[in-house]
């Protein structure tokens, strides 16, 4: 070790004089030093023998500021241990400036105070205007224009269904209209039920001339909580809030979805196309995924293909299976019928509680590549084979 840190270990502190060759007893006790350390009064009284006072003396020091210094000054004896000393004597400081951190940590625990207050500040700022970052949006569908048939300049038509095909109301309220005087063909006032009409004929409905509209196609992945009508007297949410703007004809849902089931449902003004789709003479198979309260038996599943009485009457599926080996609330239903809520009713008839209902494939049409509550126009090769009555 350089002795020149042993001399200057005292040097350093003021008050202290250097002590020659190291460590000196002091001849008379403790001296009183001119202009540097004064005698404390009830604190340092005059050393005698040396170094002995100073223990009396540091034990007063240490009921004041001196106390974390006292290991300090009893490992300060010689070379490298004074150092250890001087380290250790750090450490006391550092234990100060450990009641200085943890005054830092009090003061780092204002920050964290005012990073929670940035939060308040944060949770005080006006909301981000426009909409959500994590919504998805794609782009809306391209209206499509089909083909319209030929028409026969001879071929007659009941008034009530051209005015319903053009979009004025349905075949019953026009009914109304005639009746009420509303309705002009050629210039007459017609009152007279089930006249016949031909393209020649120019209509007119409050004194405007009725054209025959666009026709429009367009397929919905009806979601739940939705209920499937025009208009629902109780201001609920209806399909034809999710299609608008769709089109600017009047199109209207072929056959009926319960407001919490869902899938696949056609919107449409063609009514030739929508009464061949929902008659019952032209039944066209539906298939369903069904999910219930409990597991599904295989004596009911065979009980449900033979057939089960209903209220209305009998009614089977044409086929039934399970969705999954491993999860048997699960059942997939095809059926042809259109009577009203009929795969739950065939199900709660055999003592299941239908908790979703999803219908994934009505006429042909599926829900492939459409999310919930999204919709798409139907193409022109699928209007086609409806039309054609390709599909089953």
């Amino acid at each position: 070790m350089n002795p020149e840190h042993q001399q200057g270990g005292y040097q350093q502190r003021q008050g202290y004089q250097p002590r020659q060759g190291g460590y000196q007893p002091r001849q008379g006790g403790y001296q009183p030093r001119q202009g540097g350390y004064q005698p404390r009064q009830g604190g340092y009284q005059p050393r005698q023998g040396g170094y002995q006072p100073r223990q009396g003396g540091y034990q007063q020091r240490q009921q004041g500021d001196y106390q974390q210094r006292q290991g300090g000054y009893q490992q300060r004896q010689g070379g490298y241990q004074q150092r250890q000393g001087g380290y250790q004597q750090r450490q006391g400081g550092y234990q100060q400036r450990q009641g200085g951190y943890q005054q830092r940590q009090g003061g780092y625990q204002q920050h964290q105070g005012g990073y929670q207050q940035r939060q308040g500040g944060y949770q005080q700022r006006p909301k981000r205007q426009g909409p959500k970052p994590q919504m998805r949006f794609t782009p809306k569908p391209q209206r499509i224009f089909y083909e319209e048939p030929a028409i026969d300049p001879n071929m007659e038509v009941r008034l009530n269904k051209f005015l319903a095909n053009a979009g004025i109301c349905s075949r019953r309220v026009a009914d109304e209209y005639i009746q009420k005087g509303l309705v002009m063909v050629n210039d007459v006032v017609v009152t007279e039920l089930g006249m016949k009409i031909t393209p020649k004929d120019i209509v007119k409905y409050n004194g405007e001339i009725v054209t025959t509209e666009k026709k429009c196609y367009v397929l919905l992945n009806k979601p739940k909580d939705c209920v499937t009508t025009s208009d629902d007297p109780n201001g609920r949410k209806t399909v034809m809030d999710l299609v608008k703007g769709a089109c600017e004809e009047r199109i209207y849902p072929v056959g009926r979805l319960d407001r919490n089931t869902t899938g696949v449902l056609l919107l449409t003004n063609d009514g030739d196309l929508a009464a061949k789709l929902a008659h019952p003479q032209y039944v066209k198979k539906k298939i369903y995924q069904v999910w219930t309260d409990k597991p599904i038996s295989e004596e009911d599943m065979q009980h449900i293909a033979d057939g089960v009485e209903l209220d209305d009457g009998p009614i089977h599926a044409d086929a039934v299976s399970y969705v999954s080996p491993t999860d048997r609330k699960q059942a997939g239903i095809e059926i042809h019928s259109g009577r009203n809520r009929i795969v739950r009713r065939i199900f709660e008839s055999l003592g299941y509680h239908v908790v979703k209902l999803d219908r994934v494939y009505f006429a042909g049409l599926t829900k492939k590549n459409l999310p919930r509550g999204r919709w798409r126009y139907l193409t022109q090769e699928e209007v086609n084979f409806l039309k054609q009555n390709s599909f089953e």
